[in-house]
């Protein structure tokens, strides 16, 4: 009965998670900034989505037999999501990681029930030493395990534009005008990319990706830069190769930040706002600091921002300098404060 009730909470709890208003960087923008809070969701990540999605299509389409393995190469949060869900279904996971993944990801895959394996790189499928590759390869050479692949999964795209997109829209009351999350897989500002142009096409729809990755080229030129310049490791977000599960053609434009430059503006926005960011949200309000004229906000503009998780994940990356008296409550809490 117990179990019963885990397995339908963990599918309820995935999405509906809240619209919040951010009092104090509405103030630094001189516009309206709302943030879209991930964290809320039972893996406290948006990655929980797609890994939902990618599970059941697996299941429905007999992909996979009970008992068997699901695989993922992830940088944390969506590994946790396939981890979690598949162990109340029932499955085995082992979760691909490259080595910049936070020691915290990695204690919440294991106690999860996934196994981890750490990987040199996460630079795709034409790279022997990448997570992708290794993925692949586990699952083609062991029975009955199946690769998500939420680089190249549909359902990737889909969970975003069935789920996020629709929410959002309805929290706004239609009246977004700016949507800006950071870019990875890609999965997520395709699919609320799609379903909010879908509703209003002049709704910008902006990327954050580190310096160095390739996105933000391959959008503006249509190709994969020559260069080999070396892509900054802001986790989670950033890639040296284009995903399938990016949609180019929902998207506006992709800001670059750097590593720095995004883990300083985290440990500012804890003490401003006294909230703990993840990595990747920390890149976006990095960006809306570097880039504020070029996206030049009207006072009237209802712009969101979209945070994938939270930053409990990165207390060794991003605030080990901090003492732990130092965060309060906020570590492991969702506190709402300077915001309304």
């Amino acid at each position: 009965m117990i179990s019963k009730i885990k397995k339908a909470l963990i599918h309820e709890l995935i999405g509906n998670t809240p619209l919040r208003k951010c009092g104090y960087l509405s103030t630094e923008n001189k516009t309206n900034i709302y943030i879209k809070e991930e964290f809320h969701n039972p893996g406290m990540s948006s990655k929980d989505r797609p890994a939902l999605y990618m599970i059941q299509d697996a299941i429905a389409k007999n992909k996979i037999k009970k008992g068997g393995e699901f695989v993922e190469a992830s940088s944390g949060n969506t590994g946790l999501g396939i981890a979690m869900i598949a162990n109340e279904l029932g499955f085995k996971s082992t979760i691909f990681v490259s080595q910049t993944c936070s020691d915290e990801k990695i204690a919440m895959l294991e106690s999860a029930g996934a196994r981890v394996e750490i990987c040199e790189n996460s630079n795709g499928l034409h790279d022997f030493y990448s997570t992708q590759f290794k993925a692949q390869s586990y699952a083609s050479n062991h029975p009955n395990a199946y690769f998500t692949n939420q680089y190249y999964n549909s359902g990737n795209i889909k969970a975003h534009y069935l789920t996020t997109g629709p929410e959002i829209w309805e929290q706004t009351k239609g009246k977004i005008t700016h949507f800006i999350v950071g870019v990875g897989t890609g999965g997520t500002i395709s699919g609320v990319g799609r379903y909010l142009k879908e509703q209003n096409k002049d709704i910008k729809i902006w990327g954050v990706e580190p310096s160095g990755s390739i996105l933000s080229h391959f959008l503006e030129y249509g190709e994969v830069p020559d260069d080999n310049t070396k892509m900054e490791p802001i986790e989670g977000i950033g890639r040296t190769f284009v995903p399938g599960s990016f949609d180019g053609k929902y998207v506006d434009k992709i800001f670059q930040i750097g590593y720095q430059e995004s883990a300083d503006r985290a440990v500012s926005y804890r003490k401003d706002s006294g909230l703990l960011t993840g990595f990747s949200s920390a890149a976006v309000i990095a960006a809306l600091d570097k880039y504020v004229e070029d996206m030049d906000f009207q006072p009237n503009d209802l712009v969101v921002l979209l945070f994938p998780d939270h930053g409990s994940r990165y207390i060794s990356k991003l605030y080990a300098g901090e003492t732990n008296a130092s965060f309060g409550s906020s570590i492991f809490t969702n506190q709402k404060i300077a915001s309304q």
